[in-house]
């Protein structure tokens, strides 16, 4: 009873044999987990990225050695700066593969269908995101972004198949749009094209030009606007590595 009367007070449960161990083994394959999607990262990277290794070598170098020397000369001891400068070292390192592998995903996955809509799930902020509302049996596409910009449209695939499907789409859109502005974004590496790895930082420099509660009954007015669904394969990204695990891994062991 009085065990019972002091769980309450400290609000902890207590777990038995059987409950720690289980919870001691999903740990442990989360760490597994989580040193798996890593290694398949720098395997994949690494096959197309020949600078990788060398990178993430000076990375640790240039960050550890400073750190060290300079704790060395504040402290005047060889053996404390040893561990905060190989800490920070793999931090560096790790940052600097996230990045890279980031990057050699993005270019890997550029001009295959699907591509944008995955990069777009990606998009941070109050985004309203709706893939192919238009598109053609080559798999061309076109997906609809709403956020306090106002509606972008962003088509992927040949360009000449996709600039018509945007001009098309714009018109069905601007019946319910109003006042609300229209952006129209082409990913590809043409001109005037967005490539797919400044999609994202392309759309978060768009001014803000509507409140949130404009964008709320735009989202309504837009909801009822039929879409052409178009067939897009998923998982776009090589290997089937999805980036955000990656990062997450990396910040893990970071």
């Amino acid at each position: 009873m009085a065990q019972s009367t002091g769980a309450k007070r400290t609000g902890k449960v207590k777990l038995s044999r059987a409950e720690k161990k289980a919870a001691r083994l999903v740990r442990k394959q989360r760490r597994r987990d989580s040193f798996k999607q890593m290694r398949q990262a720098f395997t994949l990277t690494r096959k197309n990225d020949a600078r990788l290794v060398p990178y993430l070598v000076l990375a640790f170098v240039l960050t550890a050695v400073p750190l060290y020397l300079l704790v060395v000369f504040i402290t005047d001891s060889v053996w404390l700066p040893i561990l905060p400068a190989l800490m920070l070292g793999l931090l560096a390192a790790m940052f600097l593969f996230s990045r890279r592998a980031q990057s050699s995903a993005y270019s890997q996955a550029e001009g295959q269908a699907g591509a944008a809509a995955y990069v777009l799930g990606q998009l941070r902020g109050d985004w309203r995101k709706t893939d192919a509302v238009a598109g053609t049996p080559q798999l061309d596409a076109v997906h609809r972004l709403l956020g306090r910009p106002g509606v972008v449209l962003i088509g992927e695939g040949a360009p000449q198949r996709v600039k018509p499907l945007l001009a098309q789409e714009k018109k069905r859109v601007a019946r319910l749009a109003g006042d609300a502005p229209i952006y129209d974004v082409v990913v590809g590496r043409g001109e005037g094209e967005v490539p797919l790895a400044k999609l994202n930082t392309h759309l978060m420099k768009l001014p803000r030009n509507l409140s949130k509660e404009q964008v709320v009954a735009l989202d309504r007015r837009l909801s009822a606007l039929g879409a052409q669904r178009a067939p897009l394969p998923q998982g776009p990204m090589p290997g089937g590595v999805k980036m955000r695990s990656v990062q997450r891994a990396a910040r893990r062991r970071g």
